[in-house]
């Protein structure tokens, strides 16, 4: 894409920030469905730039970290807008409509196909219905996915790792793969043979039919909900992620070692796990990059876990988990975007390392952590979002909520830099406790 008379990949880090955050506003495709609601649109995008940016909006930004809350709130099950795409659509309609944060609630990231799932016999999770009750959420299954011998083969060749190894043990729909052979083989003509000729196995077909059969599964679902997404960016409702990323640890500990071979690992195998970090992360950035264009919407959403207060020392903080991480940010920045951390848990002896980055290109939503310390640290440097409690969302009174908003408004809003949101992931909440959240932010956070 050339822009100015430069190439995409001429431009520097701030060119494409400067064009991903105008296409953003700019909302390219959208029919507005009146004046009201573009300026809508137009005004949310404007007040979040400048938070991320840490620029002084209008006022606090507003957003809501909604887990399965918005489809118990619309009078469905979890099961219900896995399997019935259209009561999805209809709750996160209703429930948008009705709430008008700052930020969409997405249906995009929790009322994923279950069929779809269901087909490709995926082992990694449970699900409602598929493991779980169906009034109940996805529940990841911790256990070791890889084994301990298997680091060397993830480091000198992660895709084939991936696809032979990895994908048949987490699903049974790519069991064939197992019999694939690599890709080298097509580079020479009389080897291509020994690439093409799997295919043809009994056990490689049944595998690429039951894909076949979770695509069209996929195919359903997206129409159902996408037209949901259009339909409420065209009423001014907007999106904050285009994409998603992980960091190298993470990935590693929460889907391949588990939570206690990771641990172990950092004792039994140090070097190991960092070779195989360092290995991962430029593959992060390029998982991002896959899916992204030059529109993709800036923020891209890591969601961070292992590397709270409880799982590492700050040491092993230091040494195992935010190398690797910091080079999967500072490439997601130079491509423009703005990657957007959950920090669950609480990162109170980390905030001063995690210092270490550009000022005003990333955003950390912060669950147990001190706000006030927060913004005295990374606060300096980065968009901070969120800890409002969920056991005061789900317990507490509106006087409660209401002086606890204030109070983070006062600590963390001076200034800019600020977006008020849950601290966790809720699937229930008092309704009149999620609009105080809203309606105080809106009212008293004005600058």
């Amino acid at each position: 894409m050339a822009e100015n008379g430069k190439s995409w990949a001429d431009k520097t880090a701030e060119e494409k920030r400067d064009h991903r955050y105008a296409s953003w506003l700019a909302s390219p495709g959208t029919e507005f469905v009146s004046p009201e609601a573009k300026a809508t649109y137009e005004a949310a995008v404007t007040r979040i730039s400048d938070a991320y940016s840490l620029r002084q909006p209008d006022r606090v930004p507003v957003s809501m970290n909604m887990g399965w809350y918005p489809v118990n709130w619309a009078g469905y099950t979890s099961y219900e807008a896995m399997y019935d795409y259209s009561k999805a659509a209809d709750a996160y309609l209703r429930f948008n409509r009705h709430f008008r944060a700052d930020v969409m609630a997405n249906p995009i990231f929790m009322t994923v196909p279950g069929k779809a799932y269901e087909l490709l016999e995926y082992r990694l999770y449970d699900w409602p219905g598929h493991g779980t009750p169906e009034d109940a959420g996805f529940q990841y299954k911790d256990q070791e996915w890889m084994s301990i011998d298997e680091y060397d083969h993830l480091i000198e060749d992660p895709t084939d790792f991936f696809y032979s190894v990895y994908a048949p043990r987490i699903a049974g729909g790519y069991e064939g793969f197992r019999m694939l052979s690599t890709p080298f083989d097509l580079v020479e003509m009389p080897f291509g043979t020994l690439n093409m000729g799997p295919w043809g196995i009994p056990d490689v077909q049944a595998s690429l039919e039951k894909l076949k059969a979770a695509a069209d599964e996929v195919g359903a679902w997206a129409g159902g909900i996408f037209p949901a997404v259009g339909a409420l960016q065209a009423e001014g409702f907007c999106q904050i992620w285009g994409g998603a990323s992980k960091a190298p640890y993470d990935f590693i500990g929460d889907s391949l070692r588990g939570t206690r071979g990771m641990l172990m690992d950092l004792y039994r195998a140090p070097e190991k796990v960092l070779a195989a970090c360092e290995r991962l992360a430029p593959l992060m950035v390029r998982w991002t990059l896959r899916h992204a264009t030059p529109d993709t919407i800036p923020g891209i959403f890591i969601p961070l876990h292992k590397g709270a207060d409880g799982f590492m020392s700050v040491e092993q903080f230091q040494k195992f988990y935010w190398p690797s991480l910091r080079t999967v940010l500072m490439g997601l920045i130079e491509e423009g975007f703005t990657p957007f951390l959950y920090a669950e848990g609480r990162y109170a002896s980390r905030l001063e390392t995690i210092m270490d980055l550009p000022k005003g290109k990333t955003v950390w939503l912060f669950d147990q952590t001190d706000m006030e310390r927060a913004k005295e640290t990374i606060g300096q440097v980065a968009c901070i979002q969120g800890n409002l409690p969920l056991s005061l969302a789900h317990a507490g009174t509106v006087d409660e909520v209401t002086a606890y908003v204030k109070n983070l408004i006062d600590v963390a809003g001076p200034g800019g830099g600020y977006v008020m949101d849950l601290g966790g992931v809720t699937d229930s909440a008092k309704q009149e406790n999620i609009e105080a959240m809203i309606n105080v932010t809106k009212e008293y956070g004005v600058y």
